[in-house]
């Protein structure tokens, strides 16, 4: 697994975490908190010897605005140390980093410093125990006393080291939410399915192309070639038989292929569009396909793709699924919002959850930003109706 922030860390193996980098860049991620918290109240304690009132308060409110960005720039560079992951749409976010800043200023420093001491400083104490009060004067520990609260401080180490990661941890994610905006890695995400589709669709017409100018080629000069020889044998032997046969194979794996480079990508979608596209998919549906889908423009080529998939899908639900006698793909374009409707009389009670390749189509519907909604009550008949906005 790999991990990527303090608090992934800690769901680690405790012999892994602890041979990770993890707790040492966490405790220097709090003990960097304790240097700034010491170099601000230095800094306060100077303000606080100018007289007279009026300019400690202009003094410190210019060397706070003067803080604020360096502070900013200072936490968005050490909060590499407890989370790797890219800060999405925090470039230039001045206001988000002026809050963090503030926050870590006025409160979280202070935190640190408070978990810096219970954490770190504690055990340390602890172990070190017997060197820093030695034996002396009646009511100080005796030695034995010493050695068990030496004894203490060790055996609390690790919990330790587990409690200064986890807050170190927290302390990123607290940084991080207020230096991404709150849909910026939500988008990101979506940007990327987006170019992950986009390359599939890339690549599937590439394989498109080459089953179509190549495989499917070399088959029907193949069949070709054994119609002619057939010709050149008498009827009745076995040779032509047998080449009678292996004519037949050739046409029907010429007919698989080509069933397969229709479903790789369809070229009526290409060249024709989404209603002409949708009329092929009806026309090969084993049970009777109504199609209704009016569309004055072309769309965008991922939508119509988009669409298509939802249609090929749906239908092919249908006819493995519902048991129904008759089906109907209706599509209009409203306003800029393709509206898509595949309706059958089958038996109903249809689950997007249930495995029964509905699963993706919300997910490639997301990608263009489209929204899917499923009626099926039990008994028929199921409807999925399907919005896709269209931006030209």
């Amino acid at each position: 697994m790999r991990v990527r922030t303090a608090l992934e860390a800690i769901s680690l193996r405790p012999s892994a975490f602890l041979r990770s980098s993890w707790p040492w860049m966490s405790l220097a991620y709090l003990l960097s908190s304790v240097l700034s918290c010491c170099l601000a109240g230095l800094v306060a304690a100077a303000l606080a010897l100018l007289e007279p009132v009026p300019v400690r308060v202009a003094a410190g409110l210019a060397v706070l605005v003067a803080a604020v960005p360096l502070v900013a720039g200072t936490e968005r560079r050490r909060l590499r140390l407890v989370d790797t992951v890219p800060l999405a749409g925090a470039a230039g976010g001045r206001w988000r980093g002026a809050g963090l800043a503030l926050t870590s200023l006025l409160a979280l420093w202070w935190v640190d410093v408070v978990m810096a001491g219970l954490t770190v400083a504690g055990p340390v104490l602890l172990i070190l125990t017997p060197l820093v009060q030695p034996p002396a004067p009646e009511g100080d520990l005796t030695p034995p006393q010493a050695l068990a609260v030496s004894a203490a401080g060790v055996l609390l180490v690790l919990p330790a080291v587990y409690a200064f990661t986890a807050w170190a941890g927290a302390r990123g994610a607290m940084a991080r939410g207020l230096l991404v905006p709150r849909d910026a890695e939500l988008n990101e995400v979506l940007r990327s399915r987006a170019r992950l589709v986009d390359a599939f669709e890339v690549e599937r017409r590439r394989i498109e192309r080459d089953l179509h100018d190549g495989a499917q080629q070399r088959l029907v000069a193949l069949s070709m070639r054994l119609g002619l020889a057939r010709l050149d044998l008498p009827p009745d032997s076995p040779a032509a038989e047998q080449l009678a046969q292996a004519h037949q194979e050739a046409k029907r794996a010429l007919g698989e292929l080509r069933e397969l480079v229709r479903g790789v990508h369809t070229r009526v979608l290409t060249d024709r569009g989404l209603p002409a596209a949708v009329r092929e998919v009806a026309g090969r549906s084993p049970i009777p396909v109504d199609v209704d889908v009016v569309l004055d423009d072309r769309l965008p080529a991922a939508v119509e793709v988009a669409a298509f998939y939802v249609v090929s899908e749906a239908l092919a639900n249908v006819a493995k699924h519902a048991q129904a006698t008759r089906a109907l793909v209706r599509g209009r374009l409203t306003g800029r919002t393709l509206l898509l409707e595949v309706r059958d009389d089958g038996r109903g009670g249809a689950d997007a959850t249930g495995g029964t390749g509905l699963t993706g189509l919300s997910d490639r519907l997301a990608v263009v930003g489209g929204r899917m909604s499923l009626s099926s009550p039990v008994g028929g008949p199921t409807l999925i109706r399907v919005e896709i906005p269209c931006a030209w």
